[in-house]
């Protein structure tokens, strides 16, 4: 696994390239499942390595790419990697410099078994390995040790559907901003997870989160002592269909699964 590692490591670090490279360039982008919805032609590029690296590396395993899907479809595929190559889109198509690689290994029950997240702009690298705890650029990180909402800061991010489906985390924003420190929202899913697992967010919560948005951060969080689970602290969020997660310490991880349950209540 450490091998492994090591080797998608560096797949990371050069799509993180690719995306850099892009980055500098007059953009063209078009719409996916809605105009909010945007991909630009460096997620493609980006992907298209990935795929062309990993396919020909691992033609017994499963491979979903974001942009392109499961394109090659092993029947008896005994692992699934899940490829996001370039979480953060809506930042990147405006030159904000806060967008991320993420890839994850799973088991085919789901359950992660390393994920990497690179941010090209910072030359951070985050990476966990089940059971071997999680580093940034090589340095072990842990959660943050906050114990009360008051004093946290947390992150959240609103889905694509967000003007159409009324669940669509106004209330839960809402209902969180009176009782804690700061609240943020990014852009990146994948890096509010790793800004979680080396204790800059306390907290995150988000809805409506593919399995390439969240598995590599949700592996890094457990392994840097946190606790990621559904809104209502089921331990198996990826196998809800609608994408809720919840990621913190565990000192406000119950904390903040009342908050929500509140909100739910409040919509029953």
């Amino acid at each position: 696994m450490n091998d492994q590692l090591l080797f998608v490591s560096d797949l990371a670090r050069k799509a993180g390239d690719i995306l850099r490279d892009y980055f500098r360039r007059p953009l063209t982008q078009s719409s996916k499942s809605d105009v909010v919805d945007i991909v630009t032609a460096a997620d493609q590029a980006s992907e298209a390595y990935l795929l062309s690296v990993m396919r020909p590396c691992f033609p017994d395993d499963l491979i979903i790419g974001e942009e392109n899907g499961a394109q090659v479809v092993p029947t008896d595929a005994s692992f699934v990697w899940h490829v996001d190559p370039l979480d953060g889109t809506v930042n990147f198509a405006n030159g904000i410099a806060h967008f991320a690689v993420s890839i994850a290994k799973t088991d085919t029950a789901g359950e992660p078994l390393l994920g990497v997240v690179y941010h090209p702009m910072t030359d951070e690298l985050f990476c966990a390995a089940r059971g071997a705890g999680a580093t940034l650029n090589g340095q072990p990180i842990r959660v943050s040790d906050k114990r009360t909402l008051v004093e946290s800061v947390l992150a959240s991010g609103f889905a694509y559907d967000r003007r159409t489906n009324p669940d669509n985390n106004a209330a839960e924003w809402s209902a969180f901003v009176p009782q804690v420190r700061g609240l943020r929202r990014f852009g990146s899913a994948a890096l509010d997870f790793c800004y979680v697992a080396c204790g800059r967010f306390d907290g995150y919560w988000e809805r409506a989160l593919k399995s390439w948005d969240a598995l590599a951060g949700m592996l890094l969080v457990r392994e840097a002592g946190g606790i990621v689970s559904d809104y209502m602290g089921g331990a198996r969020p990826q196998d809800g269909t609608d994408g809720r997660y919840v990621a913190a310490n565990p000192h406000l991880h119950p904390l903040m699964l009342d908050v929500l349950a509140s909100v739910r209540n409040n919509k029953a």
